[in-house]
Parts: C-alpha cells; sequence; structure tokens
C-alpha cells in the first residue's frame, strides 16, 4: 500500500509541475509586455524597461520559474505586480468562500448520487426515471440558467433566499447556509447528473455478477448485500467520476461565483487576468492544481483500499 501511495504521489508532483512551468511560460513569455500593463499604455519605453528590470522579467525563463518554485516551497507565492498585496493574503480571504461552494456540493453530490443510482439500480420504476430526467437536464441546461432560475424563483418572487453576497460562517453559520444554498443547488444539478448515472451503471453490472446471485440464492436481504458487498465493489468507478466532476465543478464554481456575487477565487482570478496582474493568476492557478490533486490522490488511495487489485499496476 505504501508503494502505491508514493507511486501516485510522484505521478501527482510531476503533473503538478509540468502544468506549473507551461502555464508560468505562457504567462511570463512578454516581460515588457507584462510591465506595460502594469504601467499603463502611457509609459515610455524606458519606464517600460526599468520596471520589467525591477520586477525580474528580464531573466532566462527558466530562472525565473525555479525562483518562484523555490518561493512556493516556501509559501510565498510572490505580490501582485498592481497592487503590491501578498498573493497568500488575497487568496487567504478568497479561498474560503470557493471551498466553501465546492465542499458543500462535493459532499451532496456524493450522498445523492449514492443514494439514487443504487435505488435505481436495485429497485428501477420511478427513482430510474427521475435520475433520468435529473441526467437530461444537467447535461442539456448551463448551471449559469439554472442559477437566474433559482433566483428569480427563490429570492425575487418568493424573497426565501439572498440573491447576492456571502456570509462568513463564522459570523453567522445560519447566513452562510442560506447564502449558498442558491449557488450549491445550481451546481448540483449537473454534478448528481452524471456522478448518479455512473452509480447506477456501477452497481447495477455488479448486481448482475455470479458472486452476488449466489449470495442472494442463500437467502441474504438486500440492504445487508448492497451495503456489504454491492458498494464496495461498485465504489471504485463511481469515485474517478466522482474525482473527474471536481475538474469541472471547479470551473463551474467560477461562474457560479460571479452570478451571486460571491468573493471566491471566481472574481479574483477573472479580475487579475483582465488587469494582467500575472502572480496573482499563478496563485490561483496553483491552488486549483493543488485541490485537483488532492481530490485525485484521495480518490485513487480509496479506489486501492476497496479494491486491492487496482494496485497491481
Amino acid at each position: 500500500m505504501f508503494r502505491y501511495i508514493a507511486t501516485h504521489l510522484v505521478r501527482a508532483l510531476g503533473l503538478f509541475l509540468i502544468v506549473t512551468f507551461i502555464t508560468f511560460a505562457v504567462m511570463f513569455t512578454d516581460g515588457l509586455g507584462i510591465a506595460r500593463s502594469v504601467l499603463g499604455l502611457s509609459a515610455s519605453e524606458e519606464q517600460v524597461a526599468a520596471k520589467a528590470e525591477e520586477l525580474g522579467l528580464t531573466r532566462p525563463l527558466i530562472v525565473q520559474y525555479l525562483d518562484y518554485l523555490a518561493g512556493v516551497v516556501r509559501g510565498d507565492l510572490s505580490a501582485s505586480f498592481l497592487t503590491g498585496q501578498p498573493v497568500t493574503e488575497a487568496l487567504a480571504t478568497r479561498i474560503p468562500v470557493t471551498l466553501s461552494l465546492i465542499i458543500l456540493t462535493m459532499i451532496l453530490t456524493t450522498i445523492f448520487a449514492v443514494v439514487l443510482g443504487a435505488t435505481a439500480a436495485l429497485y428501477g420504476g420511478w427513482v430510474d426515471r427521475i435520475l433520468q430526467f435529473i441526467t437530461v437536464l444537467g447535461a442539456a441546461v448551463p448551471g449559469f440558467i439554472i442559477a437566474m432560475g433559482l433566483i428569480f424563483a427563490f429570492a425575487i418572487a418568493v424573497p426565501m433566499y439572498p440573491a447576492t453576497g456571502y456570509i462568513r460562517l463564522t459570523d453567522d453559520p445560519q447566513g452562510w447556509l442560506w447564502s449558498l444554498t442558491l449557488p450549491v443547488i445550481s451546481l448540483l444539478i449537473g454534478t448528481i447528473a452524471a456522478s448518479a448515472a455512473q452509480f447506477r451503471g456501477s452497481v447495477a453490472d455488479t448486481l448482475s455478477q455470479d458472486y452476488v446471485r449466489t449470495l442472494r440464492s442463500r437467502g441474504i436481504p438486500s440492504a445487508p448485500l448492497l451495503f456489504r458487498h454491492v458498494l464496495r465493489n461498485a465504489a471504485g468507478p463511481g469515485l474517478i467520476v466522482l474525482s473527474l466532476t471536481m475538474l469541472g465543478l471547479l470551473g463551474a464554481a467560477l461562474f457560479i461565483e460571479a452570478i451571486f456575487a460571491l468573493p471566491g477565487i471566481g472574481q479574483l482570478i477573472i479580475s487579475a487576468a483582465l488587469a494582467g496582474d500575472v502572480p496573482m493568476v499563478m496563485g490561483t492557478v496553483i491552488f486549483a492544481m493543488l485541490l485537483v490533486l488532492i481530490v485525485n490522490l484521495a480518490a485513487d488511495i480509496l479506489v486501492g483500499i476497496l479494491n486491492p487489485k487496482s494496485r497491481i499496476r
């Protein structure tokens, strides 16, 4: 098991280095262009050249990357080119908002996907039809359309929830939950659709296996059979789909944050990209990369625990 985890850690580290280097190379290729974005179009060529020198943008790209990577290891993500604010400080106020949205969505997605998928595979009927409807709805209707419909229905027509804004958990737990209710529901439709359909397929495939029919012939009730045997073997593909859902969820969350005016990573990366604030963009990319890698690594480890055969690679 240790070797299995170590192998996945090395892969995750390699992917992190590749993605961050490519992003860094794309963002930092034109040092003079970055300096001009910082100073404005009215700056002279001499001022632009001096600013590029001051920011260290005239050094070889690999030297800049290694220097930046050393700072990342120390927890220093540099400072904004525009405001001088440390990137870590800016992220510290934004990350809790985005993580709250994503974690709540992933927890509810996992619960609903397992319950709906397993029930639909085991009993079929109206539960299966509801799952098919949610799958079609999630695939056909974009999340921002669902978000606007929810705002009109439950924030304007019937003012049950706030249309915009965010309340910190430490200030008011109920207000925090209320401020995230509509954004989370906006994301849930799409994430449940893909994940529940995958769980349904995995459970249905497992139920058709010979050992399950043998256990049923011995009179084992459906509930113990489902929880002790079927879900354990069907969880592997479902966990992989949930980890892949994380990729789409992170991107969708940026749009949902903009619609509901949530002060998360979405607003930060959009404003930083438009202003040409490269260190701030790099900081958000590193956060996104770490989040995705952690989720995928956790999914791989859980699959290895549930299915020891997957460790043999």
